[in-house]
């Protein structure tokens, strides 16, 4: 091939560099293989680019914001140039708040905490549980679960409808995701965004699937809020981002009381105290901040940005043909979809195989071939459920989950690769599906603590 084919070739540019690249792991038939990782959706690995920043950084780590001394002042504008960096990766507006925290999960609960009181909540039950289950906790506030569409265009309609349905007409809030961590599939973001604002509504962008794979601009998608976690974003070290409008998070009370929050104590001649709150992002900071796990997913945002997400979409689209054209050459596997074949997605694949309990699957792909899976209902419930509804398997074989009495087993496989997943791996994995599926495992598993694993 020519050096100017390779050139208009993206998809075969190389892999980023990921940890864990050269991980050796044994097989249960004899010997060790390169272990490939097929779990991003889970956790991605962390980029080498993150690891190096993250490794010169560390013996200059000091405490933020209020420290005199050398290594305290270089900490605090890391910290705060980290944020400067987010707010760019994510297109916000001069008014928009980048505040830290632990995940996706503790950011939507960070929202569900500073919603104005009698809120409605419009959610679709595809949701991952992180942003299916936080607004419960809140009693003054009211939550519609919609029902999984079928359609992209069937989704903004269903939302149209509730909305303009909604009684009585206050405050209300749409939560989202960007891409399903399920099946892959984008969703048509923008146009909710346009079905919630035309109903006077707000709308958060769970976008923990969506940044590792496609740029995530909050103005261009016309979103009130995004969140998305760190060690999905090849950043793995506890932290999480919320960012976008600034006034429902200034009116409210801090997420977290203490320290850093607060701008100013005094006591009362009753003997309490008053409290003064910082209205910027620290007022949902408290506590001494992780500052690596913040410089980590900064550092990710310049590796992803400058590497060019067009290049990273378009390899990881002949990725994602690649798995899908092999799966199909399998009449017993069984892709799980929303929108159906054509839609767009990342690299995340969900699939039952006739015959095979989920997780023995799981469990064969690991022992034998070295692959990392997942298996389970991928905390999404209530979609994975929709979407095996018709897919029984068989209660008591190795690693069945629990079910409910009357209930059948359900469960399933996922796949899942990104940015630093080299060729080899998804043709391993393709290999591997049609091996066990012709040959049978070539091992005995039993279960454990809920978990099939090979038998000794």
């Amino acid at each position: 091939m020519s050096v100017s084919a390779v050139a208009a070739d993206r998809s075969v540019c190389a892999p980023l560099p990921v940890l864990g690249r050269d991980v050796r792991v044994p097989l249960v038939t004899g010997g060790e293989v390169d272990y490939a990782a097929l779990d991003y959706a889970a956790s991605a690995p962390a980029l080498q680019r993150v690891w190096d920043d993250v490794a010169a950084y560390a013996p200059y780590y000091g405490s933020v914001h209020r420290g005199a001394g050398y290594l305290s002042q270089l900490s605090t504008d890391l910290f705060e140039n980290s944020r400067r960096t987010i707010e760019e990766f994510l297109g916000c507006g001069a008014e928009d708040q980048v505040i830290f925290t632990r995940s996706t999960t503790d950011s939507l609960n960070l929202l569900a905490s500073v919603l104005p009181q009698d809120t409605r909540v419009f959610v679709f039950e595809t949701e991952h549980h992180a942003s299916l289950l936080p607004w419960e906790q809140r009693t003054d506030v009211a939550v519609t679960y919609l029902n999984a569409p079928r359609t992209p265009q069937q989704a903004v309609d269903t939302l149209e409808k509730a909305l303009a349905e909604r009684e009585p007409y206050g405050p209300a809030l749409v939560c989202v995701t960007g891409a399903s961590n399920v099946t892959g599939e984008l969703w048509p973001v923008r146009e909710l965004a346009a079905a919630a604002h035309a109903h006077g509504a707000r709308i958060v962008l769970d976008a923990a699937q969506l940044a590792p794979h496609h740029p995530v601009d909050i103005a261009e998608l016309d979103v009130d809020w995004v969140a998305f976690s760190g060690h999905k974003l090849y950043a793995p070290f506890g932290a999480g981002v919320l960012a976008g409008r600034a006034d429902w998070l200034q009116d409210a009370a801090p997420y977290l009381a203490g320290g850093g929050a607060s701008r100013k104590v005094s006591r009362r001649t009753d003997g309490g105290v008053d409290v003064e709150w910082h209205t910027t992002a620290a007022r949902h900071e408290a506590g001494s901040p992780n500052v690596i796990g913040a410089y980590a997913i900064a550092s990710a945002c310049r590796a992803l940005s400058e590497a060019g997400f067009e290049g990273l979409i378009a390899r990881e689209q002949a990725l994602i043909t690649r798995v899908r054209e092999g799966l199909a050459e399998v009449p017993e596997v069984n892709v799980l979809s929303l929108f159906g074949d054509d839609a767009a997605r990342v690299g995340v694949l969900s699939f039952v195989v006739e015959g095979w309990n989920s997780s023995h699957f799981a469990a064969a792909l690991s022992a034998e071939y070295g692959i990392g899976v997942r298996d389970g209902l991928f905390c999404a419930h209530p979609l994975v459920r929709t979407l095996l509804g018709s897919e029984p398997q068989e209660p008591g074989e190795c690693g069945a989950p629990d079910s409910a009495p009357g209930e059948r087993s359900l469960n399933a496989i996922r796949v899942s690769f990104g940015a630093g997943t080299p060729d080899e791996h998804v043709d391993r994995f393709v290999r591997a599906v049609k091996e066990l599926v012709t040959e049978g495992a070539r091992w005995n598993y039993r279960t454990e603590g809920g978990r099939c694993v090979p038998a000794v």
